[in-house]
């Protein structure tokens, strides 16, 4: 106590004294301050004797390096010393990143010989991959775009307009990215990418309207055959994308990670599309007035347009004369719905190919010590480094000095950079390559978990784990905790998919335990807490006070030295002071003992919960694989009372994401019916198109389960996008066929069956171009999306393919069974025969 007096004061704190003086009272200071550790060695203890005492004389005062709770590795070369910059909330990465490497290049002249700063880790070459990729697509996009509008309008001025309509309608989303402070990446300009299709329909259409106004009546004024044309299908088409754009709120209604990750994508495209809709409804009409003048060439001198009519017109002709058989034929390609749904796999998101991997295993002794720990690590690291398409390994093992990070020594991680793919092996591929490392890493007594950076963190923030799925028993002992944590991971490596199952050991801690004796220390005048005063700071050591010297401040700590704590024995001898000056031995105040407990608490709920982290193979369906994990528990594990298990992770926020989903999507399409009924004002047309929808989701369901892609929340993202435009689809031929109904009944043609069947077929046959148009820039639009290979291409494509799939049966439903189901229903309704 002297000492640690003697240090208190030294620097300048509080003596203790309080001093009265009139109104106020006063604490006694000194004016000193440790600048050195002379300065502390010179530290006064008082007067013994008359003869000065000084800190010096007493104790031994020494630098020592402070007690890590992690390390740090670079290569395997030995251990370093790592960094992170955090960015704050809605920065600017891809600029703050360019910042800070401008930075260091200026501090490294600076610093000491032989030190450096070595960026182990950087999200600029994914930014500019990603950014990359889909600029890049964006402009094959348009290009692809341009090309079709050519093709079939053979006329480059009616192109024309088109084309202006697109970059003004991107344009305009972008301009409400940046008011919202929407940043560019992967998803936001996904949702530009995969709306451009649909932002080019109604422009496509109001001008294929207009060609069909002039070609009908040569020398009309330009602007009333624009004003015709729009007049005709503005309404619907605008109408159409609108319901496009809100069939988009069950992606704004998910939330957690999911509706983080895909809200940029449903704003941006909810913005291109609504873009779309006004200008197609404003600017479209007068860019067709000025530009589309003179001769239009006729539809029939198009070659592709007489190819399409040349098929598609017998094909029309023998649906009317069968058209029970055809909805029925419908119906059964619907069923087929059935054979690819029970095959698919499901899981969260794909993978985002970051360029990077983490590895991130668990030793399986919670009590591994630093040395072991940085043995280990260094031994991992240099393994990693020795392949060639390897850059840089950083790990890392334990936490650093903060109350974010709550990873014990026994969990690594290791971030491995890797270099370009263009200077990998030939025929190497990132999931061989994480194979291959996974296989050179098989070390006895660590359980080997591989994620990528960015995902790794997203999945500790929402989710807590750092694999894609774990299990969470909660209970209130930690023994029994442990022990089914055990059983539970002995089951999970015998069910297939398994890749490792790991069950945090939360009673491998070892803890030194002083029980004081409570008579004994009476004897000598001693009481349990100048037992535990003496444990803490001469045993376990106490920050006393700070030390400055200059800008910097060191920590006093004081404690015993190592040889006096290093074993039992030695802390068994320690000496304490009694108040009779004695100096005794701590064994005979109290008893010393090593007891096993935990080594890290968690809890949920208030309830203590123990995890056991799964890593699945590549390729393993989540959604199946539950489901048998879930029963292979049930069969081998009686948990005890008052014990829950409960499935976390990817699994988790799949349920989260399909409830929501399950309440939305039916709102949402009330929502739409109601849409629909204002524009048809006939609940019958409402029925027609809603009824008919699942058989455009046929194709789609098809070409995703032959591209094996698993269903997740990026196919269902394609759906709704798909959706949309299959309602686009159907409305815009009811209005050619209900007009083609109408001219008959004005001209009072429409007396029989045979009637209503050539007017059936004279609006499909006008509807015919522009559906194939819309057909061909959609497919066109996001076929570079499907054959992209660069960052982020992996979730963009199964956002694609559901729409590439999906356009061919929605057009079937389109053009043939539409046309099937609205002459039944005329047939009905006029009492035709």
């Amino acid at each position: 106590p002297e000492v640690e007096a003697a240090i208190r004061a030294a620097n300048g704190e509080t003596s203790g004294s309080v001093v009265d003086m009139g109104e106020a009272s006063y604490i006694v200071r000194t004016s000193g301050y440790i600048r050195s550790l002379k300065d502390l060695e010179d530290a006064s203890l008082g007067v013994r004797d008359g003869v000065p005492i000084t800190l010096r004389q007493v104790a031994r005062v020494q630098l020592g390096p402070q007690l890590p709770n992690g390390i740090a590795d670079l290569n395997g070369q030995g251990q370093v010393v790592g960094g992170i910059v955090m960015m704050n909330q809605g920065g600017n990465a891809y600029t703050l990143i360019h910042q800070i490497e401008r930075k260091l290049k200026e501090i490294q002249p600076s610093l000491p010989k032989g030190v450096q700063v070595v960026t182990t880790y950087s999200q600029a070459p994914l930014i500019q991959r990603s950014i990359h990729t889909l600029t890049g697509k964006l402009l094959e996009e348009s290009l692809a775009v341009a090309l079709i509008s050519l093709l079939f309008l053979l006329r480059a001025r009616s192109a024309l307009v088109a084309l202006v309509a697109l970059p003004l309608g991107i344009l305009a989303a972008l301009l409400i990215m940046w008011a919202m402070g929407i940043p560019a990446n992967i998803m936001s300009l996904g949702g530009i990418a995969i709306a451009i299709g649909v932002m080019m329909d109604a422009p496509v259409v109001m001008i294929e309207n207009m060609h069909k106004h002039l070609e009908q009546t040569p020398g009309v004024d330009p602007w009333a055959a624009a004003t015709a044309a729009a007049a005709e299908v503005g309404p619907a088409l605008f109408f159409s994308l609108i319901i496009i754009a809100i069939s988009f709120l069950p992606v704004f209604a998910l939330g957690g990670e999911e509706g983080k990750l895909f809200a940029p994508l449903a704003f941006t495209k909810t913005f291109s599309v609504a873009a779309a809709a006004m200008l197609s409804i404003t600017v479209v009409p007068i860019l067709m007035a000025w530009f589309i003048r003179g001769r239009i060439l006729p539809e029939s001198r198009n070659p592709l347009n007489r190819l399409s009519t040349f098929i598609y017109r017998p094909v029309i002709h023998t649906v009317l004369r069968a058209p029970r058989a055809v909805l029925i034929i419908a119906l059964l390609f619907t069923a087929t719905l059935y054979y690819p749904w029970n095959r698919l796999g499901s899981q969260f998101m794909p993978p985002l190919n970051e360029g990077s991997l983490l590895y991130m295993p668990i030793f399986q002794d919670p009590a591994i010590s630093i040395g072991e720990a940085a043995m280990i690590l260094q031994q991992t690291d240099r393994i990693l480094k020795t392949f060639p398409e390897v850059k840089t390994v950083f790990g890392q093992a334990g936490r650093a000095q903060t109350a974010t990070d709550q990873a014990p020594l026994s969990m690594f991680d290791t971030t491995v950079t890797l270099k370009e793919p263009d200077e990998w092996p030939v025929g190497m591929t990132m999931h061989k390559l994480q194979n291959k490392m996974n296989e050179a890493l098989r070390i006895p007594g660590l359980s080997n978990v591989w994620t990528q950076p960015i995902k790794n963190r997203v999945d500790m923030v929402t989710t807590g784990l750092t694999t894609p799925l774990g299990v969470k028993v909660a209970g209130r002992n930690i023994h029994t905790l442990n022990r089914v944590g055990q059983e539970v991971q002995a089951v999970l490596q015998k069910v297939p998919g398994t890749q490792s199952a790991y069950a945090a050991r939360i009673t491998g801690g070892r803890y030194i335990v002083v029980h004081t004796d409570r008579i004994a220390a009476a004897r000598y005048g001693l009481s349990v807490a100048d037992v535990n005063r003496f444990v803490e700071t001469a045993i376990g050591g106490e920050v006393l006070t700070t030390a400055i010297q200059g800008l910097e401040r060191f920590p006093v700590n004081l404690r015993y030295p190592r040889a006096l704590r290093q074993s039992l024995a030695a802390l068994m001898e320690s000496r304490v002071a009694t108040p009779s000056g004695a100096q005794i031995p701590l064994a005979q105040v109290a008893d010393l003992h090593i007891e096993g407990g935990a080594s890290m608490l968690t809890s949920d709920n208030s309830r203590l919960n123990s995890w056991i982290y799964i890593d699945l193979k590549p390729g393993t369906n989540i959604g199946a694989y539950v489901p048998r994990a879930k029963a292979a528990i049930a069969k081998d594990i009686h948990l005890p009372g008052a014990y829950t298990l409960s499935w976390v992770g990817q699994y988790q926020v799949m349920e989260r994401a399909a409830k929501r989903l399950e309440l939305v999507i039916p709102a949402v399409i009330l929502l739409i019916a109601l849409l629909l009924y204002f524009n048809f004002k006939n609940w019958v047309e409402v029925a027609i198109i809603l009824l008919t929808l699942p058989l455009s989701l046929v194709g789609g369901f098809w070409l995703i389960y032959w591209l094996n892609y698993k269903l997740s929340v990026a196919v269902a993202v394609g759906f709704i996008a798909l959706a949309g435009v299959a309602v686009e689809f159907g409305v815009v031929m009811l209005l050619y066929l209900d007009q083609a109904l109408l001219r008959r009944q004005a001209h009072g043609t429409l007396q029989t069956w045979h009637d209503l069947r050539l007017a059936v077929i004279e609006g499909t046959m006008l509807r015919l171009r522009p559906l194939a148009m819309t057909f061909n820039l959609v497919v066109g639009g996001l076929l570079p999306i499907m054959f992209s290979h660069g960052a982020g291409a992996d979730v963009m494509k199964r956002i694609a393919a559901p729409m590439v799939g999906g356009m061919f049966s929605a057009a079937w439903l389109a053009l043939l069974v539409i046309p099937a189901l609205y002459a039944l229903w005329q047939k009905r309704r006029l009492g035709l025969h």
